[in-house]
């Protein structure tokens, strides 16, 4: 399941972001955080990882993402590993790829299985051309270039690339996360019962149908949770 989540940050956030990032040190290759596959695919620039600024913007993101109650309900998240800061311009791309199905984390935490990869815009596309995520499922290719502060949520085992950056540049965050719902099939059921339910609610008040739903729901979670 893809999903577009607008407006994780607020406007005054990506800009705040955007100022801590201007003119950093801390910028380096991004093939210093791939395997020798990606290595040959990937051409980018990326806030190194584990970095004072990497970890400072990344908890602002985190926070954000799991103060949303869209990304909430749609990635179901157990853990979220902390997330990466890239740049793109001048013809910089990522190729096709598959990102990798287990990650690592620092200090000693568990490492993550990446079920859900997130992508949140740090630049508006009018800032650049060029640099379209695209994301090939069984219902085709997708291509998608969104707003600043919108996020975009994709099964990491999708084939999926970045466009080159023919003008300007293209900045985000992005970063994977675990489910308590391994099945991306499930994870669809869910979210879309979930929404059914608070639209129900919205309209009709809670009442003995969204009560009799709602328990449906825990109950398929129950069965399907992994924690």
């Amino acid at each position: 399941m893809m999903l577009h989540i607008p407006g994780v940050l607020t406007r005054e956030q990506v800009a705040s972001i955007r100022a801590c990032m201007e003119g950093a040190p801390e910028w380096v290759d991004g093939r210093e955080s791939v395997g020798p596959q990606g290595a040959q695919v990937k051409r980018n620039r990326q806030l190194k990882e584990g970095s004072p600024l990497a970890v400072e913007l990344g908890q602002q993101v985190s926070a954000a993402l799991m103060a949303n109650p869209l990304f909430f309900s749609s990635v179901l998240p157990l853990r979220v590993l902390a997330p990466y800061f890239n740049a793109y311009g001048g013809g910089e791309h990522y190729g096709l790829h598959i990102d990798g199905a287990v990650r690592a984390q620092r200090g000693g935490l568990p490492p993550v299985r990446a079920d859900v990869s997130t992508t949140v815009f740090l630049s508006d596309p009018e800032d650049y051309d060029g640099g379209e995520l695209v994301v090939v499922d069984a219902y085709g290719t997708h291509e998608v270039k969104l707003p600043a502060g919108d996020a975009i949520v994709y099964p990491s085992g999708s084939l999926h690339q970045v466009l080159p950056v023919t003008r300007g540049e293209r900045v985000a965050s992005f970063l994977w996360t675990q489910s308590m719902v391994r099945d991306d099939a499930k994870r669809a059921m869910l979210f879309e019962l979930d929404t059914n339910i608070q639209k129900l609610r919205a309209a009709h008040g809670e009442n003995e149908a969204t009560v009799g739903i709602t328990g449906h729901y825990h109950n398929l979670l129950r069965m399907w949770v992994e924690m």
